[in-house]
């Protein structure tokens, strides 16, 4: 019996099961492919995530793989330069492809000693006070005492719950692919350069040796979005959307998607959970839907571990659902507006351009990166400090940096004072006596996600914020 199954070998599962393993649970990864995937569905990394992958010590990685690029033109395609001195140390989008994620936290789950299986279907799931059986489309059954659905929008685990995904349906939908072009690149980009004047859902990004990443409107919604398009489609849709097929051959894979928006009625049912697009589906305008499900898993992954442990406080498992629910509901209401904005009817275009005119002021472009990149997120815990419930940026201290203080994934209390004390909670949260310039309060204790569950000079107002999100001493 191991102590967590996670369902699905994609970034969200992926990254739950590393985090998981920092805390020392028994982790078993299934996902019912036998290899993983090489459609490239998400490109990069936001600034949100970016920071994620800094605080468990993983960023060097992820930039040996990636290329920097400038923050602007995220939302719906408004090409606006992203706003002066975002809070974070990270004011880029790191462009990797979604393979390449995957690869790397895949390693990372299997240096900390998670067992990922690949061609292992889950087809049932019982619970009971004890656990959870599940059991493979092989026959075979597997125990544990928590699993984790992080199966993707037509998630298997989701279903077998019975948990509701109400949602709208896809109304459009795009084609996307790679494949070869021998046409010019000048020539491609001068058509690309006319047809997006019209048509953000449109483009062709060259990605070396006459490769390009193909996007392009369908004609219609596909009644089975699992079957992939043909060349022929492709080329039709290129030919009516731009007058020429470009001459593309050669296809490494071709996909579609379109922008049905869904999201779980509960993301935790029992010992069962749901993360990642198993919890939410909408569309791929923005870039959010990777970091969305890579940021559940963060904010999952120490308290699953806690509950595990069994120095969980009461309620904490639920706070999973109390705090990520709205964040994707809120990422599905501005995918809605994108694609609003990216329509090419009279009205909308009117309305794009309005968006467009308020984006010169810095406060609306401010807060709308903060939407895309999630740093803008706060969770509700409670009257308090202007941080309480923030995420905290990297700041420098005498001995460093913050983020090379959290590699652990243990809570930190960031103690200017040298006068505060986590006394019997040493086991769960690590007291760092430093100062910095760039912290204007006495001291703050981070949760293991980073975000700042208390913040102030007063030893009591610490041991009430200790004893809420760690547990007793």
């Amino acid at each position: 019996m191991v102590d967590v199954i996670v369902a699905g070998a994609g970034p969200t599962g992926l990254m739950l099961a590393a985090e998981l393993r920092l805390h020392g649970v028994r982790v078993l990864v299934l996902d019912r492919e036998p290899e993983p995937t090489g459609v490239v569905r998400s490109m990069g990394l936001h600034a949100r995530s970016i920071e994620v992958m800094d605080q468990r010590g993983l960023l060097e990685r992820f930039l040996e793989h990636g290329r920097r690029h400038p923050l602007g033109g995220f939302f719906a395609g408004i090409d606006k330069p992203a706003p002066e001195r975002l809070d974070t140390a990270h004011g880029y989008v790191l462009g990797i492809p979604q393979p390449v994620t995957d690869r790397l936290l895949g390693e990372r789950a299997a240096e900390l000693g998670a067992e990922i299986r690949r061609g292992r279907e889950l087809v049932g799931v019982e619970q009971d006070e004890d656990g959870v059986t599940v059991e493979l489309a092989d026959g075979s059954r597997v125990r544990s005492g928590h699993l984790v659905g992080c199966d993707g929008g037509r998630s298997t685990v989701r279903k077998l719950l019975g948990v509701g995904f109400p949602g709208e349906p896809a109304r459009v939908e795009t084609l996307l692919g790679e494949m070869r072009t021998d046409v010019p690149p000048e020539a491609v980009a001068e058509v690309v350069a006319d047809v997006r004047r019209t048509r953000e859902r449109f483009g062709l990004v060259p990605l070396g040796a006459g490769v390009y990443r193909v996007v392009v409107p369908a004609e219609g919604v596909a009644e089975d979005r699992s079957v992939p398009p043909t060349l022929e489609e492709f080329r039709q849709r290129l030919r009516a959307v731009a007058g020429t097929d470009f001459g593309v051959h050669s296809p490494r894979w071709l996909s579609r998607f379109g922008d049905a928006t869904r999201l779980a009625e509960r993301y935790r049912s029992g010992r069962v959970l749901l993360a990642g697009d198993a919890a939410h589906v909408h569309p791929p305008t923005g870039g959010q839907g990777l970091n969305l499900g890579v940021q559940d898993a963060f904010n999952l992954g120490w308290k699953l571990a806690a509950e595990v442990a069994g120095w969980a406080p009461e309620g904490l498992l639920d706070t999973y659902e109390a705090e990520r629910r709205p964040v994707a509901a809120a990422v599905l209401d501005n995918t809605r507006a994108q694609m609003e904005l990216m329509s090419t009817e009279p009205g909308a275009r009117a309305v794009r351009r309005l968006v467009a005119e308020l984006m010169d002021f810095e406060v609306v472009n401010r807060h709308l990166i903060g939407k895309i990149t999630a740093l803008g997120v706060r969770y509700d815990f409670g009257e308090g400090h202007e941080l309480l419930g923030r995420r905290m940026r990297d700041v420098g201290l005498r001995r460093g940096r913050l983020y090379e203080l959290t590699r652990s994934g243990r809570g930190l209390l960031l103690d200017q004072t040298g006068r505060l004390s986590v006394g019997g909670w040493a086991d769960r949260v690590d007291h760092v006596v430093d100062v910095s310039q760039e912290v204007d309060v006495p001291a703050v204790l981070l949760r293991p996600d980073g975000h700042v569950a208390w913040a102030g000079e007063d030893q009591r107002g610490l041991v009430e914020g200790l004893s809420r999100w760690f547990g007793a001493a």
